[in-house]
């Protein structure tokens, strides 16, 4: 009869605790927080599914692809999704990963595949680049002028 009440009395605690962590928000913010682990878990079991030879080696390529997007995800909620609008080469980058996974651990190593990770990598790199000169790269290009500009000013002069 005690371990009855103790028993109870904890379920009681814990549901006491449970309800006002929620009335606090707690739940909300881990939830907006971390709600990308529930896609970076399945890329991660289809990682452990086949390298325990549970499944074929084509579960690589959602696997790959639902790591790197989650992994996307969860910078994007620690920077803001604001920070998309220059990282969104990764969706083609995760793409890139699961064929390259794929092309190294698959037992037919077909070229095809390969080239088409090389290919949607570099794809990425380039969208990437493109997006970065695009908003930062007048600040560097203003950089390097100011810096010639000085250099051509102040610097050792030839003479003549």
């Amino acid at each position: 009869m005690p371990n009855n009440k103790y028993s109870a009395g904890i379920i009681v605690l814990l549901a006491g605790v449970v309800i006002l962590l929620g009335k606090l928000g707690v739940f909300s913010f881990l939830g907006a927080m971390f709600w990308p682990i529930i896609i970076l878990i399945p890329g991660i079991l289809l990682h452990v599914f086949y390298f325990g030879r549970m499944l074929p080696a084509v579960v690589l390529v959602p696997g790959g692809i639902l790591t790197v997007y989650a992994l996307l995800f969860m910078i994007c909620n620690i920077f803001g999704w604001d920070s998309l609008k220059y990282l969104w080469p990764l969706f083609l980058f995760g793409i890139a990963v699961g064929l390259y996974e794929y092309y190294m651990f698959g037992n037919s190593r077909t070229r095809v595949v390969l080239t088409a990770a090389i290919a949607l990598a570099a794809a990425s790199a380039v969208f990437f680049a493109i997006v970065v000169l695009w908003g930062w790269g007048i600040y560097a290009i203003a950089i390097v002028l100011i810096a010639v500009g000085a250099w051509m000013m102040f610097g050792k002069r030839a003479r003549w």
